[in-house]
């Protein structure tokens, strides 16, 4: 494994966050049950570990405003426009892979 400086890693690692998020804006029709079920992971919990991040920095942050930069517009506005209602093999699938998690 190639070794970088701190600093490029960083920037590496910001670009590729970056590149993902910009990836799941496009991907909509993508439902983060889907997400959940398959990846362990989703928009929403991109936001928590973003404002995660930005709390041990000392940096204020709520979740409303850090769903927004994940999700690129405020949530209830993501939701009305994109989210659909789980079925009941999704929510099945969600109770047993993630066991309480989310």
């Amino acid at each position: 494994m190639p070794e970088f400086d701190k600093a490029t890693q960083t920037e590496l690692e910001a670009a590729a966050f970056r590149r993902l998020v910009e990836h799941l804006r496009g991907r909509n029709d993508v439902q983060n049950i889907d997400m959940m079920n398959l990846a362990g992971f989703c928009r929403n919990c991109l936001s928590k570990w973003y404002r995660a991040a930005a709390e041990e920095k000392g940096l204020p942050l709520t979740d409303p405003e850090a769903r927004e930069i994940i999700y690129g517009m405020p949530y209830k506005d993501w939701q009305a426009q994109y989210q659909k209602e789980a079925s009941a093999e999704q929510k099945a699938k969600f109770a047993t892979s993630n066991q309480g998690q989310h």
